[in-house]
């Protein structure tokens, strides 16, 4: 379809979803590899499968997850497999900081370098394709490296904050 101005890509009057996948993954961030498991709907079942799946290889060792603030964590399925499973630890991130989580920071990959504008004739093809892709991350196996270091990101937070407390005072006169 020809692009215009304001917007850079359409679909073609004959496009049509196949259906919907929901993915959950967890990123190993001393090594890199990722475990994923998908599901059509998004609920505490699909959160503690991918609990059990990704805990599994590391049994009695303390494990700290990092997750958005999805409510799939606050069923009682999951509120027990937590008491059951006391050397794991959930963290949060805050709202709008979801570039924290490490995760977040694949997903954005795996959107951009294997699915993103791909043609899926299936939800069986679509998740074939991020099986795939997957299985490549973890054949290489490589943990994300932070570019900068702890005192250049706190001397950016005090940057900003000395900025926002400018801004108030001066909204305030």
């Amino acid at each position: 379809m020809p692009i215009d101005f304001g917007r850079a890509e359409k679909r073609t009057h004959d496009y049509r979803r196949h259906g919907i996948t929901n993915l959950f993954a967890a990123l190993n961030v001393g090594t890199g590899e990722v475990v994923g498991h998908w599901r059509p709907s998004r609920d505490g079942r699909v959160l503690l499968a991918l609990l059990e799946k990704a805990t599994a290889p590391h049994a009695g060792r303390e494990i700290h997850v990092v997750l958005n603030d999805l409510c799939t964590r606050t069923t009682p399925d999951v509120a027990a497999w937590m008491q059951r499973n006391a050397h794991v630890t959930f963290h949060f991130t805050p709202v709008g900081s979801w570039w924290l989580n490490q995760v977040e920071t694949w997903f954005g990959l795996i959107t951009e370098q294997s699915i993103r504008r791909g043609t899926f004739s299936s939800v069986s093809a679509l998740i074939n394709q991020v099986r795939a892709y997957i299985e490549h991350c973890n054949t290489r196996g490589e943990p994300f490296v932070w570019t900068a270091t702890a005192h250049e990101i706190l001397a950016k937070v005090r940057l900003v904050q000395a900025n926002v407390t400018k801004l108030v005072e001066n909204n305030a006169k």
